[in-house]
């Protein structure tokens, strides 16, 4: 049960970053997939907003694993 929960809990800078990188590619597609739907600078607003919630939720990653490191609470 341990290895399977392993799976998807994020110990390592280096998964943050896999993670993100995902996560962006996901974003970016969605984000001209908003700039075909609104054309002008409504796509615009909603493509940049995509990507800006994945370094959101980068940073917030990157801070829990230093936090994680730090104080070793599981």
């Amino acid at each position: 049960m341990k290895k399977i929960s392993r799976l998807f809990s994020i110990k390592t800078k280096l998964e943050v970053f896999l993670i993100t990188y995902a996560l962006g590619l996901g974003a970016a597609e969605r984000g001209k997939d908003y700039m075909v739907q609104y054309p002008g600078n409504t796509g615009h607003v909603f493509f940049v907003l995509c990507t800006a919630a994945v370094f959101i939720a980068a940073a917030k990653m990157l801070e829990a694993v230093e936090l994680h490191k730090a104080f070793g609470v599981d």
